[in-house]
Parts: structure tokens; sequence; C-alpha cells
């Protein structure tokens, strides 16, 4: 029996979904995901990253009208926006819509592009967190490439969360490895990141990234020399 998104709450359905898909990989999940009604209305939210094309990729081929969200923080790599633009068209994506803060907003709270300098989660809140929220107004679920060997705080992570009561938060390739995705975009012929080849595992805003050493965690280029690991995009109460 079909049960609908309405009927349940996002805990619920989350509980639900990690036991149907427990044993499912990531590209069943996802296209089973894509059609189940417990999952809902649903966007793939890309940060066009070193690693965004695999999933990107999986969409593509899956249903590529599929809403994308790139969310342009308007301090990103020159390299970010360029590889958005050609990896989009290369891989046939119908959907992808631009997310940037509200001009107003940007000139009230962060008239000379220092916010980041003094408060990075003000920042982070102004220019991602907050026009993501209004971007996933009306979704039921969003898509993530979050995997648990990225960091320790997602050591733990699942392939399906609540996200504050409000929606669910889908992570098909957490339990990929890193050679997996290596392998992925080599047996798919997949354009990396033109970053990632200069020392850039993981790239956000120009300002608050850095290249990464040999021996470094692959996300100790990001906020480097501050108490802080994560956009606040991934944090919630439930």
């Amino acid at each position: 029996m079909l049960v609908k998104t309405s009927t349940l709450g996002v805990s619920a359905r989350a509980e639900m979904l990690n036991t149907v898909y427990q044993n499912h990989a990531a590209i069943p999940t996802l296209r089973n995901a894509l059609n189940d009604p417990l999952v809902g209305r649903m966007a793939l939210v890309s940060s066009f990253g070193a690693e965004s094309v695999v999933l990107l990729h999986m969409v593509a081929t899956l249903r590529p009208d599929t809403t994308v969200l790139f969310i342009d923080t308007q301090m990103l790599f020159p390299e970010t926006l360029d590889y958005q633009v050609t990896l989009s068209a290369k891989l046939g994506l119908r959907n992808v819509q631009v997310v940037r803060t509200d001009p107003t907003e940007l000139a009230k709270r962060d008239p000379f592009k220092r916010l980041h300098l003094a408060l990075p989660d003000a920042c982070c809140a102004l220019r991602k967190n907050e026009p993501l929220e209004q971007a996933l107004a009306g979704f039921d679920a969003w898509i993530t490439g979050r995997k648990r060997f990225q960091a320790g705080t997602r050591a733990a992570l699942e392939l399906f969360e609540a996200e504050d009561n409000k929606r669910l938060k889908i992570n098909p390739l957490a339990r990929w490895r890193k050679q997996d995705v290596a392998e992925y975009m080599q047996n798919n012929a997949l354009p990396r990141h033109p970053l990632v080849a200069k020392g850039y595992p993981s790239i956000g805003c120009a300002p608050c990234t850095s290249a990464v050493g040999e021996n470094e965690d692959e996300r100790a280029g990001r906020w480097r020399g501050a108490d802080k690991t994560e956009c606040g995009i991934h944090f919630g109460k439930d």
C-alpha cells in the first residue's frame, strides 16, 4: 500500500525509508527515491564542487529534468562558475536553477563583502543557508552528496535524514569510499573541477577555501584556522 508524504512525520518517513533502502546501492536508492511517494517532490542541491559530478551524472542519467539547485554565493571561485555552466550542458541537465541572496539583503548586511572575516557563520547564513531555505520551499526532500569518509562529523551518516521536521535529506553516496568516487568518475569519463588538480579536494567560497596538504583531511582547507567545519546547511535539530 502506498503511503502519502502527508500521512507521516518526517522522522517517521526517514526511519521507514532507511529500513526499506538499507541494502540498496547508490543508483538504485536514487532511482527508486525519485519515484517513491514516501519521499515526495525532491531537488538535488549541488555545489558543483570537487565530487559533485557523480550525483549530477546519476541524476542526468535517471531523470535529467530533476530540479538542480546551485547556490551562487557571489564569492565562489571563477572556476566553479565556469564548471557549473559547462558541466550542466555536457550532462544535459534540463532544470538547473541558480540561487542567490536578494541584492537588497546583501547591501544591507554585507555591503563591503567582509562579513566572512568577522562573522563567518553569519556570512554563510546570508549567502547560502537563507537563499537555499527559500529555494527549497515546496519540496518534500533534497539530495546531497555527503559521504561518511569526508569528515568525522559524517561518520554515521544515513541514507535518509529528517531535517528539523520540515523535509527529508537523501544521501545516496553516504556509504561510498573515496575510491568508489574516483572509479565512478573514471569509468564514466567525467570532467573534474579544475581546482582539484591544484590541491583543492573540497571547494567552497574563494575567501574561505585553501589548498590541502598531502596528509591533511580533505576538508582541512575549509575555513582554515577557524573553529568551523560546516557552512550550516547540514545542521539540524532532529
